[in-house]
């Protein structure tokens, strides 16, 4: 009896660590391939232009790594104005998003007013309107406002989002309402509710909003190349076709992955700093009751 015990826990003993063994190899072949992209541009940028174009066939590595194209990538373009031009409109985009879909979250989660579901509803409707229509009647606007080749034209369109509202209003309906009711009679304001009571406990969710906008803005491309043909307004998203066009030309591309990489870091930075705040805060806000 004891003997088929062992077996059994042997088994069971073996086919986990198979079991483990099986994921942890899916799980390396995918870090590869997801990775891989990331190491080629690194790689790249840190090859010489011409030994690059020497190499018939492509190699996986270079003992003669040169920053003579980190160099270039901030002569021959203005670079750092684009990254300036960047920094100034990802911070003011999120901080006002953040002062209008806080408000707007906690009005639709703790606030009674006659029809807030069906405006609730119709708001969501809103995701369901293709981006390409947005973006023609956001243009229409503000060129006939004059505000093309302006900071205040690159950022008014990008103040709001109904699916950020939509993530918040959730982790707010998870607060209970006793706290709310318990509130009010203190004679609490719903501003000083909100403020120090909500906030406070949805903070990873407000974190993971806030990280999720400055990668969207920092990434912005269409909305930028079509209200911008001024350089002094280029962000880095235009800068990179900027540089593909008139900088390095289309064929020095270790010279173009150095740009890539240049700008590409804050993200990575941020995400890795930050990683856990963002699942933990997509958790928490994806899960009701």
């Amino acid at each position: 009896m004891n003997r088929e015990i062992i077996r059994s826990e042997r088994s069971a003993k073996i086919r986990s660590a198979a079991r483990s063994t099986f994921i942890y190899i899916i799980l390396t072949i995918w870090a590869v391939v997801v990775l891989f992209p990331f190491y080629w541009m690194v790689l790249t940028s840190v090859k010489d232009y011409a030994s690059y174009n020497s190499e018939y066939i492509p190699k996986f590595i270079t003992l003669t790594p040169t920053l003579e194209n980190y160099a270039s990538a901030f002569t021959a373009v203005p670079l750092a104005r684009y990254f300036l031009n960047t920094v100034i409109f990802t911070v003011i985009t999120t901080a006002l998003m953040l002062i209008v879909i806080i408000p707007a979250a906690f009005a639709f989660s703790r606030l009674q007013f006659k029809g807030r579901d069906t405006v609730f509803a119709l708001f969501l409707a809103l995701m369901m309107i293709p981006y390409e229509l947005v973006v023609i009647t956001n243009y229409t606007t503000i060129t006939d406002l004059g505000l093309r080749n302006t900071f205040t034209g690159l950022i008014l369109p990008s103040v709001t989002s109904v699916f950020y509202i939509y993530l918040l209003k959730e982790n707010f309906s998870q607060i209970p309402d006793e706290l709310y009711y318990a509130a009010k009679v203190d004679g609490t304001r719903d501003l000083k509710y909100l403020f120090k009571v909500m906030i406070p406990i949805c903070r990873p969710t407000v974190i993971t909003i806030t990280i999720l906008k400055v990668i969207e803005c920092w990434n912005s491309y269409v909305w930028p190349r079509l209200v911008t043909d001024d350089q002094n307004y280029f962000l880095v998203s235009n800068g990179i076709q900027e540089i593909r066009e008139n900088g390095f030309g289309r064929e020095n591309i270790p010279a173009m992955m150095a740009a890539v990489v240049v700008i590409s870091a804050p993200l990575i930075v941020i995400f890795l700093i930050f990683r856990k705040k963002i699942m933990e805060g997509v958790a928490q806000g994806g899960t009701k009751g």
